[in-house]
């Protein structure tokens, strides 16, 4: 079977390697919306293979697994030594390729989207599909689809990079590959979307829409003519029986943020735990791999992705004799499992996890509440199946991937209200409870915290563009770093971009410098300076921009064009922020105004009106800001003479002006009141 599955994807990748030669060869004027919607349906294949292979790969790990078992002679003893095995071999993977390699991978497409302008290396897919294999195959507890997102993210950055898309489609085309990952690991495109929408993207934007939905297509069509459906999570139709069910359900819920809760604080424990040194760097995961396998000699059901278990639980009858207790038991070891094995150097998801725990809940309360209910026939299955989504409801906060998940899974619509009152009240109460998801919790350890799309400010209003500094000084990879430092200290500055003409190679601060050892004729730049630096776009707003230099604690970053990442435009600095922060309390202002005058122009009765300036009024000779106006009158223009004058503050009024404003009758009476002569010294 494999050697068949091999050969097509072999096949396959050698018609779309062709393809996207062809492609890549096109200029950039030609790449029109058609073109990217070509290019979202190879990232989708592409995701769909790399989703295939990751599967076969993780099948011939674990059949090799098996027969070192049965070399031992003791299948139940063999996690002692194959669990640790796994982990070891996955920890030297990242140690050699990155640190990216290690834990869910959806953290990390998260980081590459949002800090790094989209990069993520493309080395890191075929390292990714190794350490999983290892990881998952020798019996790790983890799951497959948080690496596949992270493949399928890489393999969307590399494309769009490769084929020098703009900054907003390289950032469409990873949520399309992340989307598609998920798309192909359960065969669920639109679930696959929403995933991509709620988690990657952070918000619902339409114009990355048609990207997503293109490729989580192709990736689940791919998969399952490669893999076939008996790999895929199924389960079959369920319904609800009776009204009063739907207490139990929102007892389920209640149950399931409980868990969920303490799985999330068991993530974020077994994370501290691993920080602390424990010798040489092996032994986390030798540790971790133990741990793991003594839970498993317990309760081998911990082992793997637990897809067959749950699969299992899914079809459960009301005639099933398992135990609820050991269903619990089941699940909060799982929690454990899970926890030690992404924090031990493995690298594998929370996604079937969450899955798993919250299909033995629901399984659970079923079989605890069957014997005394009097009102139907409670379904084992169906309470799992609400139990899994409300599950990653509660530890992704995604609620409505969640629910498409299960539709889509079972092709029935059948618990749609108790799939929402579940993960509803499942998410609500756990995001109350512990701040952080399961994907933000890694992050925030790290000192990371990804801008909230809902958080608005006034920086939103203003693009990178607008603030840059241009890139009038350029610095040379053959310059010495002496040759810099004279540099810095004539434009007074602390950081430049090197490039090659109009291309970026580099950035070089004077940090860089003294780490180096000082200025010296000796040292060229290309030595010292960063190679790949953090980078921005002229339309990017402000906020985001600053986000990005507040989690990564720098100063400055060069801003590329839209059309090539490679091209030099300006740089952007911490003093920009001070410019953009007063632009928009400027743009502010003149939308407040803009508010006020429309509000007046609305207003009954409003309407343009002229009052003249006459001989002896107390506004002649004042500028227009030391003058009194009706609160309702908005001053539109000043004609004096044959010209005509658009007021400003330090406008002097002279005798013989005549003012045009907008408003109400009784502001026409007021101005003409403030206009008019007196002899009244007082007035």
């Amino acid at each position: 079977m494999w050697s068949r599955v091999l050969g097509r994807v072999r096949t396959a990748l050698s018609s779309l390697g062709t393809a996207l030669q062809r492609f890549i060869a096109l200029r950039p004027p030609y790449r029109g919306t058609a073109a990217f919607l070509v290019a979202a349906v190879a990232v989708g294949v592409l995701v769909g293979l790399g989703a295939s292979l990751l599967v076969t790969a993780i099948e011939v790990v674990a059949d090799l697994s098996g027969e070192i078992g049965d070399a031992l002679g003791s299948t139940r003893l063999a996690p002692l030594l194959l669990v640790p095995l796994g982990l070891v071999v996955a920890w030297a993977i990242a140690a050699r390729f990155g640190k990216e390699i290690e834990g869910d991978g959806v953290p990390e497409t998260m980081v590459g989207l949002s800090l790094h302008g989209g990069y993520l290396p493309t080395r890191s897919i075929g390292a990714k599909i190794a350490a999983t294999a290892a990881t998952l195959g020798f019996g790790g507890s983890a799951g497959r689809e948080g690496p596949v997102v992270q493949v399928g993210a890489t393999i969307g950055s590399s494309f769009a990079r490769y084929a020098r898309f703009g900054d907003d489609q390289i950032r469409s085309l990873i949520a399309a590959g992340a989307g598609a990952g998920i798309g192909a690991s359960f065969n669920a495109p639109i679930a696959g979307m929403l995933f991509a929408m709620e988690v990657i993207l952070g918000g619902f934007s339409v114009r990355h829409l048609n990207a997503v939905v293109v490729a989580s297509v192709s990736a689940a069509v791919t998969t399952r003519t490669l893999v076939g459906e008996e790999q895929l999570l199924s389960a079959p139709a369920h319904s609800l029986k009776a009204p009063q069910e739907l207490l139990l359900y929102v007892a389920l819920g209640l149950l399931v943020a409980a868990v969920c809760v303490l799985f999330l604080r068991a993530i974020g424990a077994a994370g501290k735990m691993a920080a602390r040194r424990v010798g040489r760097p092996w032994r986390r995961p030798v540790i971790g791999g133990l741990l793991v396998a003594a839970l498993a000699v317990a309760e081998p059901d911990l082992l793997g992705t637990g897809q067959a278990v749950v699969t299992s639980l899914v079809r459960l009858t009301a005639t099933s004799e398992l135990l609820w207790v050991t269903l619990i038991a089941v699940a909060i070891g799982k929690t454990a499992a899970v926890a030690v094995t992404i924090n031990s150097g493995g690298s594998g998801g929370a996604f079937m996890p969450s899955l798993f725990v919250g299909s033995h809940l629901g399984a659970a309360l079923a079989l605890l509440v069957a014997p005394v209910w009097g009102f139907s026939s409670l379904d084992p299955g169906a309470f799992a199946v609400v139990g899994m989504a409300a599950a990653f409801a509660a530890m992704g906060r995604a609620p409505l991937t969640a629910i498409l998940i299960v539709f889509e899974i079972t092709g029935d619509y059948g618990l749609v209200l108790p799939l929402m009152l579940t993960t509803s009240l499942a998410t609500f109460i756990s995001e109350r409870v512990h701040r952080d998801s399961v994907y933000s919790l890694p992050l925030t350890r790290r000192g990371i915290h990804l801008p909230r799309h809902e958080d608005i400010d006034l920086l939103d209003m203003v693009t990178v563009g607008e603030v840059m500094s241009p890139a009038t000084t350029k610095l040379r990879p053959g310059m010495s770093t002496a040759d810099v430092l004279d540099v810095f200290t004539k434009e007074r500055h602390h950081g430049l971009a090197v490039a090659d003409g109009e291309r970026l190679v580099g950035l070089i601060t004077l940090h860089d410098i003294q780490r180096a050892g000082g200025a010296s004729e000796d040292v060229p730049v290309e030595e010292v300076m960063v190679a790949r630096p953090v980078t921005v776009t002229p339309s990017m707003p402000v906020s985001a921009a600053l986000a990005r230099m507040a989690a990564l604690g720098i100063g400055r970053m060069p801003v590329v064009a839209e059309s090539d990442a490679s091209q030099l435009v300006g740089m952007f600095r911490r003093e920009s922020v001070v410019r953009a922060y007063h632009h928009a309390l400027g743009t502010a202002t003149d939308r407040g105004v803009y508010r006020e005058r429309l509000k007046a122009r609305l207003a009954p009765g409003a309407s343009f009106f002229e009052v003249p300036v006459p001989a002896g009024s107390p506004a002649a000779g004042k500028a227009i800001r030391d003058l009194v106006w009706p609160e309702d009158a908005t001053l539109v223009s000043i004609r004096r003479g044959g010209s005509v004058l658009i007021p400003h503050g330090d406008t002097t009024l002279s005798v013989g002006d005549t003012i045009t404003a907008f408003g109400s009758g009784d502001a026409r009476i007021d101005l003409a009141f403030v206009l008019e002569p007196s002899d009244d010294p007082v007035r």
